[in-house]
């Protein structure tokens, strides 16, 4: 079982600060230079310029600001360990209101495994030495790994309800309308339900698997026990009413010839190939045989695909779990994009000539202007689909799911050097 507790966080002196809503950021990969630069302007203390650092030597750049901080009181201190409950109230990408609970605790960081702590997708191998060299520098947990645990009476959810009735701590609206509101919670009874409504439980990273990965090198690093060999969490209930995924569709680009040729076969020797009359019916529902929405910048004609036989998948997917093979990103890339394509592991980790697109029109305008030869919608892939695989000791894809909303960096930080 994973160890999960309270910590004496780091976190904003808000009456200096002037509340959250100018000093949070949402997490560093999801930041583009634009919007850094705007989140910069907007406070001197803004968390984008230790999470996500400029200059010659970022990482000395990021402790020194963080050191800073600290020394003028801007950044504070907990004399106590406590956990913190996060209520968010947001629109999806689909239209609709919802509200998702959660809370922040420190995490024993340990190998993956049945019982304790599992991955559900494949990471890209970029990032992970940018956060480790972060974390040399700064001795601290900048950002919530985002990670979901089973929790069938409610136990946690009950905790949380009540704790949601009294103040926030703090509030912050970010660019995508989501409302963040913080408790500190202190109370031994509140945090004894909700540590004990986690303790029997696996966790499942939902997002944040980089972090992850790098909290496990910088535990090593440092060797023998201590505050160093654990991490900042949110925990988020399985069975939380405001926990949703979404899709994240695939588009081709720089596709050669030849390739054109080999997509076109592949497609027809193992789809259904129906016509749409409509864009907008290229979104699929999840389901059995697998279906997927498709469209090329050349004929622009969109058609729905549906996998003739599940026998096919099960060929391709031979030496991967059953649970594994109904996957429609499994079959995607196995079926195309190494099949017909012939990209390897590393040209998918690299993203070369493959792209990711979470916002369905987007992604439909960048194939009918040209700007990408073909795009694949899929479904998103409910979560009972997400836990399945990940019980069967596999990890989905890169990209197969979207948990919306992030957690947002700057509520709270953990520190690693006592």
């Amino acid at each position: 079982m994973a160890e999960v507790e309270p910590l004496r966080a780091l976190h904003y002196d808000l009456d200096r600060t002037g509340g959250l809503q100018d000093v949070v950021a949402p997490p560093y990969d999801v930041i583009a230079p634009e919007q850094r630069a705007e989140l910069e302007a907007r406070s001197p203390y803004n968390v984008v310029r230790i999470d996500l650092p400029v200059g010659a030597d970022p990482y000395a750049t990021a402790a020194q600001q963080l050191e800073g901080w600290r020394t003028a009181g801007v950044i504070v201190r907990d004399e106590q360990p406590a956990l913190w409950a996060l209520e968010q109230d947001y629109v999806g990408p689909d239209g609709s209101q919802r509200r998702r609970r959660g809370f922040l605790a420190r995490v024993r960081v340990e190998e993956y495994g049945p019982g304790r702590i599992r991955p559900h997708e494949r990471t890209h191998p970029g990032p992970k030495e940018d956060r480790l060299n972060l974390t040399r520098a700064t001795k601290a947990n900048l950002s919530p790994i985002f990670s979901l645990f089973d929790d069938p009476q409610g136990i946690a959810t009950a905790a949380l309800e009540r704790t949601a009735q009294l103040e926030p701590w703090g509030q912050a609206t970010d660019e995508d309308a989501t409302v963040n509101r913080v408790w500190r919670v202190t109370d031994p009874g509140s945090i004894a339900e909700l540590t004990g409504a986690v303790s029997p439980a696996e966790l499942l990273i939902a997002d944040g698997h980089h972090r992850y990965e790098t909290a496990r090198v910088y535990a090593d690093e440092v060797g023998g026990d201590g505050p160093h060999r654990y991490v900042l969490m949110c925990l988020v209930s399985l069975q939380d009413p405001g926990l949703t995924v979404f899709p994240t569709h695939r588009l081709l680009r720089d596709l050669r010839p030849d390739q054109h040729e080999a997509l076109a076969e592949a497609i027809r020797r193992d789809f259904e190939v129906h016509p749409l009359e409509d864009t907008a019916e290229l979104a699929p529902t999840y389901g059995q045989p697998v279906r997927m929405g498709y469209i090329d910048a050349h004929f622009r004609q969109p058609y729905m695909l549906t996998l003739k036989d599940p026998a096919v998948a099960e060929a391709a997917l031979a030496d991967h779990a059953e649970p594994y093979r109904r996957l429609d990103t499994a079959v995607l890339e196995a079926l195309v994009l190494k099949g017909a394509l012939k990209m390897t592991d590393e040209d998918i980790d690299h993203m070369a000539g493959l792209d990711y697109a979470r916002d369905f029109e987007h992604a439909l305008k960048l194939v009918q202007t040209g700007v990408r030869d073909a795009a694949f919608f899929v479904a998103p892939t409910p979560i009972e689909e997400v836990r399945a695989v990940a019980g069967a000791g596999e990890s989905m894809p890169p990209k197969s799911t979207y948990f919306f909303p992030k957690v947002p960096t700057g509520l709270l930080f953990n520190p690693l050097d006592g």
